[in-house]
């Protein structure tokens, strides 16, 4: 997704308690967000040095992070607004839930947020709602017990062992398969495992700490509780050494496994995987599969044999605790915020509501998802929004009519997959059937754990079946957006689709450069980046290029990583550009492809004056590097290297900005200015 990292960070932030079901009164209105806002800009820096000071540096030279948040900029100004209109659905759910039939989805809605709501009952329970869950995974006193507890604790939502899923099959995208994959790490990477030096021995020192108040908090005695947070470092260290890197990751090759039954069986043995997904629920026998990651269930197969129970035990009842944390009393609260923070450098618990709101949005967006749209997304807004989105497919087809380094072999494979690329743009067309969800009064943590296991039985029995191509990945609220490569699709939520990123009543320079540019030319070039190159029109996986092509694409996509790994990202750490190569790929061809997009729309709409002393061309991208602003606290922007497919905003502004001939061109730039680079180092790719 295009900011997933950002997002992602305010979320693993958690809230103070509140008073129990108070509908306290929402804050006045905040200022509305403009696509340009030229008092954001720094009048005085000079465009073609530094173009993100120029767009936004009067802006940053003004902005103090809120101690809650680990950024702040456009994702948190425009969740910030959205969550407004979320917020007045869900008080108004919750006051009238009584009101509504038993078991309807309005009475599910106001029950879940009302739940997480109630602090005096959070308090009073303490751990006592998952009691039962420990009380489980005591009774595991042998290997082949192991897995059965795995089972059970990821119906709940933990992260353990490793993962299932029901995904596209990677060569038969109209049907699932069941999918094996790596997982089950407490740290944020395989990387904080088996870095060298203090700065990580401090981390992993800080890690089995955290791990240890937990286990206390749940009342394993202090001295019991530090053994077993050590046994849980050393077992997952060993499953990280085994874990494939981010990087190794990123290649579709590395995790395309079809394995039968039997080859697992003979990869893992010891274990008894007909039992597992009888466990998990699946009905029919699994016969093929996709093990993403062959050599780590090898291992994980061993470790579960040779490792003695007590560890396990430690390992699955920490996975447990960590996965309601932020669900239970203020002190389980206060220690999951504090270890977290070391990660993301905040400096206070988020307010409760927003806690709330952002769990409930996602374990029920689409319940959210239909009155968030009638609040905020306009028929109009929608029909804009796809034509810029529209200009953007056609201003990428002609630039692939006219590469010259490609073939006509290759490029009538490229146009056939931009042809049958589907998009969503705004809200589903059918919202989802919440009947079987199961929502009581009492532990929020327990309707945590409920909504994981809806959604877990909604996909489970999914293998063999046709792919779902309605569903959609993300909710409708939120400020993001993403291109699937097995469904060869892109999706705009409407969260995204407001100012700053885009205003239907905004000129076509800002809304060009914004929602042109930064996010659907982006998301349309991941189709056609390092990664989505390899998937055809259909999302299957498979080489559709003609090997001189592939070379070339390859060498030029290294320009690209070359100039990422150059770039000073925190201290004295540089980027990897190794691990940012799709995004930054999809970053250069979104603003190339979005500027040629709004020439089509000025050519057909006409072309307007100075609007604010500025081009057409040079509001382009004002807008393209407005989207872009962020304020990021250093710790992270450590995080941000070591896990994050992004690069840091400020160079996602600058990064594609000079590799572009037009930019230099609107701002009257020269060779030798920072924002101009070496014409031997700009990658030609879309």
């Amino acid at each position: 997704m295009r900011r997933f990292a950002l997002l992602a960070a305010a979320a693993v932030l958690v809230a103070a308690p509140a008073r129990a079901q108070v509908r306290s009164p929402l804050p006045e209105v905040t200022a509305p967000l403009k696509v340009i806002d030229t008092a954001y800009m720094n009048h005085h820096a000079n465009a073609c040095r530094d173009f993100f000071d120029f767009a936004n540096g009067g802006w940053i030279a003004r902005d103090t992070i809120p101690a809650a948040y680990s950024s702040s900029g456009v994702a948190r100004d425009m969740s910030d607004r959205n969550q407004l209109a979320v917020r007045s659905v869900l008080e108004d759910a919750m006051a009238h839930r009584h009101q509504a039939a038993p078991g309807s989805t309005p009475r599910k809605l106001g029950t879940f947020y009302a739940t997480c709501m109630d602090s005096t009952a959070i308090e009073a329970a303490g751990a006592r709602p998952i009691q039962p869950w420990l009380s489980a995974i005591d009774s595991v006193t042998t290997a082949r017990q192991v897995l059965p507890a795995i089972a059970a604790l990821q119906i709940k939502g933990a992260n353990v062992g490793f993962f299932y899923s029901a995904d596209g099959d990677p060569h038969d995208a109209a049907h699932y398969l069941a999918d094996l994959g790596q997982g089950g790490l407490g740290l944020p990477d395989r990387d904080y495992y088996t870095d060298s030096g203090s700065a990580a021995d401090s981390t992993r020192q800080a890690y089995v700490t955290h791990v240890a108040k937990l286990f206390t908090l749940a009342g394993t005695p202090a001295a019991q509780a530090n053994g077993d947070a050590a046994l849980v470092l050393s077992l997952e260290t060993e499953m990280a050494r085994a874990s494939l890197t981010r990087v190794a990751l990123r290649d579709p090759a590395a995790t395309d496994h079809s394995t039968t039954a039997e080859q697992l069986a003979a990869l893992t043995p010891g274990l008894d995987w007909p039992g597992y997904f009888r466990t998990i629920g699946i009905v029919a026998p699994v016969a093929r599969l996709n093990v993403g990651e062959p050599d780590y269930f090898k291992r994980l197969a061993r470790l579960i044999d040779s490792v003695p129970p007590p560890t396990w035990r430690a390992y699955l009842r920490y996975h447990a605790i960590s996965s309601v944390a932020s669900w239970l009393s203020t002190p389980f609260v206060r220690e999951n915020f504090a270890f977290s923070s070391r990660f993301t450098g905040a400096k206070e618990l988020l307010p409760r509501w927003k806690r709330c709101l952002q769990e409930t949005d996602g374990d029920l967006g689409e319940a959210l998802g239909q009155a968030y749209v009638e609040k905020t997304f306009s028929p109009e807004a929608r029909r804009r929004a796809k034509t810029v989105i529209d200009d953007i497919r056609a201003a990428f087809r002609e630039r692939l009519l006219h590469l010259t380094w490609m073939s006509d072999s290759t490029r009538a494979q490229a146009l056939k997959k931009l042809a049958m690329m589907g998009e969503k743009v705004g809200y589903p067309e059918q919202w989802r059937d919440y009947s079987k969800l199961d929502v009581q009064d009492g532990s929020f943590a327990l309707n945590v754990a409920r909504a994981n296991a809806f959604e877990w039985n909604r996909t489970v029995n999914r293998p063999g079946q046709p792919v779902d191509t309605t569903e959609w990945g993300i909710t409708v609220p939120t400020v993001n957006a993403y291109y699937d490569p097995s469904k060869n699709e892109m999706v705009f939520p409407a969260g995204a689709l407001t100012p700053q990123t885009f205003d239907p009543n905004a000129d076509d320079g800002a809304n060009y450069g914004s929602l042109g540019g930064s996010w659907a030319g982006h998301e349309l070039t991941h189709g056609f980046d390092d990664e989505g190159r390899h998937y055809d029109e259909h999302g299957n996986l498979r080489d559709w290029w003609q090997p001189a092509d592939s070379v070339t694409f390859s060498r030029e996509a290294e320009k690209i990583v070359a100039q990422f790994s150059g770039y000073l990202q925190v201290d004295t750490a540089h980027g990897n550009g190794r691990l940012t190569e799709g995004e930054d790929i999809a970053d250069l061809g979104g603003v190339l492809t979005g500027y040629d997009a709004l020439e089509r729309a000025l050519a057909r709409d006409g072309r307007p004056g100075l609007i604010e002393g500025f081009t057409p061309e040079q509001r382009y991208f004002i807008a393209y590097a407005q989207s872009w602003r962020t304020h990021t606290r250093d710790a992270t922007l450590r995080t941000w290297i070591k896990t994050n497919p992004h690069a840091p905003d400020y160079w996602r502004a600058n990064g594609p900005l000079a590799n572009d001939p037009e930019f230099a061109k609107a701002f009257g730039c020269q060779p030798g200015d920072p924002m101009v680079r070496a014409p031997e180092l700009v990658p030609h790719i879309w």
